[in-house]
């Protein structure tokens, strides 16, 4: 281990008190060495820090005093447009279909060609934050995504926005790991992080909330209003960037061999679950994708078992405390994304509602989800993030299980009161995983954690859209929602279980 965190005690009654903390300015880097020849202050409760000697490098790694929540707002902005244009253009397909004579398939893969790499691309871009830096590598997919959106609203043919739509989607891959880096960078103290990474999750959220009201309000004008609104957000995060101190970068080569077998074992799941929903499962087409994705996993998990610079380290996550996490994002996102998917449609193609209402009745569940990060770090605060993490796994799992039971016969009010739990719920529990997940390890790779992470949650979405589709399309509307539901709460609830080992 070529670095060491400050070691902490827990805080005592008098120290909370009368202690003096060193200002966060003075930490450097510490290495093994240092440790041993150094001893810990026992004179007062601050924490106990190992440093070595300066060198000319920490200057221009700590830059000019700014305030932390400077890189926290670039982060926010950043993930903020991320997520609002994976939901802003729903509502505008079919306006899209008519100006550029778009059938079914072709407005499906204007959805698909922004999830895709998105999915595809998250472990480089944790990767290449861990590498670059998580400063540069947050402003060249700032960049990407900023220019991808002025192309997506200027595309003359279904086939220039599609290709726009994947330029997007691989410069959200790469902010979304940078954008947590960046937070974990500017606020070293868990309590503090843990704060941050609520508020980023809030704004992911209120994203989440404005979306589908977003794009019905732009699309009166033009659709092609839904891309061009990312132009002055981006110059502005942009401009918040440029004052954020530069980030540590590691001098390890790129592990290509495991690159190169975790983007095809993603790239060809994802693709075979998006086939699958049009071809059957049972289609030779989907069934090779799926069959390269497990072959292309296997190597990649024997490439990084034996591999001298992993592209993840698998010690990283042999721990409770970062696997766990992992493993929450999968269901979370399972679980969200498949109660949108199908209330969805259940609302349009059942109740008659337009796209526009449809989107109105998720606006109370995402109101829970912009305000209980908040809430979950003050939880935390106080009784740690295992119980902000299972309560709101437990919250998802009882809202999903309502949803199975009664959604056939419920009124839309009660659809919402149902719904209202899992959005309470997923503000509750994803921002503490997430803050678990940091801490549990080194600073220098939280980039590749949090892609991790984000993959996971994104793998978890898409497989759950392809799946509950699939068994809706087999079973009969009722009874593959049914179905449906009690697979996303059952997922849920085995990680509850699961989330009591966390301290």
């Amino acid at each position: 281990m070529s670095h060491l965190f400050p070691v902490q005690r827990e805080p005592t009654a008098h120290s909370q008190r009368g202690s003096t903390v060193r200002p966060a300015a003075v930490v450097n880097e510490f290495t093994e060495s240092d440790a041993c020849e150094s001893e810990p202050n026992e004179s007062f409760d601050a924490p106990v820090l190992f440093m070595r000697n300066p060198t000319e490098d920490d200057d221009v790694l700590r830059g000019p005093s700014v305030s932390p929540s400077r890189s926290l707002l670039a982060a926010l902005v950043g993930f903020f447009i991320i997520t609002l244009d994976a939901l802003v253009v729903s509502v505008a397909l079919p306006a899209i279909g008519d100006t550029l004579d778009g059938d079914l398939v072709g407005l499906q893969w204007i959805m698909d060609g922004y999830t895709l790499p998105f999915a595809a691309l998250l472990l480089l871009g944790g990767t290449l934050s861990d590498r670059i830096g998580a400063r540069t590598a947050f402003g060249i997919g700032l960049v990407v995504f900023t220019i991808s959106s002025a192309a997506c609203g200027w595309a003359g043919t279904l086939g220039m926005l599609v290709s726009a739509r994947f330029v997007q989607g691989a410069g959200a891959a790469l902010m979304t790991p940078a954008s947590l880096a960046l937070i974990g960078e500017a606020y070293p103290d868990p309590v503090k992080k843990s704060r941050a990474i609520g508020l980023w999750a809030v704004g992911g959220a209120v994203a989440s909330a404005a979306g589908p009201l977003v794009g019905g309000a732009l699309t009166t004008i033009s659709w092609r209003f839904i891309f061009w609104i990312n132009l002055p957000v981006g110059v502005f995060a942009l401009w918040l960037l440029s004052a954020v101190p530069k980030s540590q970068r590691m001098a390890n080569s790129f592990d290509w061999s495991g690159q190169i077998a975790a983007l095809l074992a993603l790239t060809s799941l994802t693709f075979g679950l998006i086939e699958a929903g049009e071809l059957g499962v049972a289609s030779p087409q989907v069934i090779v994708c799926l069959a390269v994705a497990c072959a292309s996993t296997v190597a990649f998990l024997l490439i990084q078992a034996y591999a001298i610079n992993p592209m993840i380290p698998l010690g990283m996550f042999r721990s409770s405390a970062a696997a766990i996490p992992v493993v929450i994002g999968f269901t979370f996102m399972a679980g969200f994304y498949g109660m949108v998917f199908l209330v969805s449609l259940f609302l349009q193609q059942q109740r008659g509602l337009t796209p526009f209402e449809t989107g109105i009745t998720f606006v109370p569940v995402t109101a829970f989800s912009i305000v209980m990060p908040i809430v979950a770090a003050r939880v935390a605060e106080r009784f740690g993030n295992r119980v902000p993490i299972v309560a709101g796994q437990a919250a998802m799992a009882s809202g999903l299980f309502a949803l199975g039971m009664f959604a056939d016969t419920a009124s839309v009010a009660m659809l919402i009161a149902m719904m209202v739990p899992v959005g309470f719920g997923a503000g509750m529990a994803m921002p503490s995983a997430t803050s678990t997940l940091l801490n549990s390890v080194p600073s220098d790779r939280s980039g590749t954690a949090s892609g991790v992470l984000n993959t996971s949650r994104q793998v978890g979405g898409a497989i759950a859209v392809a799946a509950f589709g699939a068994l809706v399309a087999a079973m009969g509307y009722q009874d593959g929602v049914r179905a449906s539901f009690a697979i996303a709460g059952g997922l849920l609830t085995l990680t509850m279980f699961a989330s009591m080992r966390l301290r």
